[in-house]
């Protein structure tokens, strides 16, 4: 099967990402930075998936390291996560936004054009869409941006159409909505550094106590309750979606896809689902709205069908009883399950 370089792939939706991989007989590379990831999830990893994980500890960033894995490996494609990726940080701190996510890129294409690899799954965002008046979220809306995170990845996008214009590229850029939720076995989900910027991370930190309350960002938007409407996806079908797409490029099809279930859940429905699942009341209160946030998001998940033959398959329960059961393994400690 082929060798893919999976950058990022300590992190959230990275990790999870691997394990579909492997399972799908790809031989995967890890490169990680581990800035906003764990090194312990290495071992766990090698848990899921039987076998010792070949990890390298860099940055996409560093062209001589890049130059060297190319010419070690031999190299089929790329899964490119590596990047910062919350929106109120980049509007506090856009420059290191720009270096990291579009420096992060452009080095990685340059080490990958020079080697003579130009297949590459990019994770790009649904936030590339602006904000838009027309939902659901077709592939051939127009593309805009509120935030200095999503113009960088709108930014990258646009980098990867223009550099296949000069180079046989086969890209397969993936439109995320809203990744949730965490593996079945409870060894890896997400676990973001400091206070979380997405919903469920908060959610589940004010659940383990860890956090007094949620709180809500905004809820006087033209939704139904007022809060803000996000397309939640499991992160299980989301790194399914990567194997697809990696599918498709081994076969020479090039693909732009949102990445989505189309049924669009509120930020109060969350925090139900989420009680729920704990089985006990979780206190929230509103707060402000957050500067670069829409009032809604929510995919047409027919062309990711259509091509990649990708579909959900994990509803809003799934997500959140699989995130509880990550967060209380977290509080148990690892080897809960060994």
């Amino acid at each position: 099967m082929p060798r893919i370089l999976l950058t990022g792939g300590a992190g959230y939706i990275g990790s999870h990402t691997y394990v579909a991989l492997m399972a799908a007989g790809y031989e995967v590379t890890i490169l990680d930075n581990f800035e906003n990831a764990d090194r312990g999830v290495i071992d766990r990893l090698a848990r899921l998936s039987g076998t010792e994980v070949d990890v390298v500890e860099g940055s996409v960033l560093n062209r001589t390291l890049l130059d060297r894995l190319f010419a070690e490996k031999s190299f089929d494609g790329a899964v490119h996560f590596a990047a910062k990726k919350a929106v109120g940080e980049s509007v506090a701190r856009p420059l290191d936004y720009f270096e990291a996510n579009i420096g992060g890129l452009v080095t990685l294409a340059q080490a990958m054009r020079d080697a003579g690899v130009f297949r590459i799954v990019f994770s790009s965002t649904a936030t590339v869409y602006g904000e838009p008046e027309v939902f659901p979220l077709t592939e051939d809306l127009p593309l805009s941006y509120t935030s200095p995170y999503a113009f960088t990845k709108l930014t990258c996008e646009q980098i990867l159409a223009q550099a296949a214009r000069a180079d046989p590229w086969v890209v397969g850029v993936l439109r995320y909505f809203n990744p949730v939720g965490a593996h079945p076995s409870g060894l890896i989900g997400e676990d973001p550094r400091g206070i979380p910027d997405n919903l469920m991370p908060f959610i589940a930190k004010v659940a383990m106590g860890e956090m007094e309350t949620l709180r809500v960002f905004g809820n006087d938007y033209d939704t139904p309750d007022g809060t803000a409407l996000r397309d939640y996806i499991h992160v299980m079908d989301l790194a399914r979606a990567h194997v697809q797409s990696l599918d498709a490029l081994m076969e020479g099809r090039a693909h732009t896809l949102n990445i989505g279930t189309g049924s669009p859940v509120s930020v109060l429905e969350m925090h139900a689902a989420y009680q729920d699942a704990v089985g006990r009341t979780l206190p929230y209160e509103i707060a402000p709205r957050r500067v670069g946030d829409v009032p809604k998001l929510y995919a047409d998940p027919a062309r990711a069908r259509e091509v990649l033959g990708f579909s959900a398959e994990h509803g809003l329960e799934e997500m959140c009883t699989s995130s509880w059961t990550w967060v209380q393994a977290q509080a148990r400690g690892w080897g809960f399950n060994s």
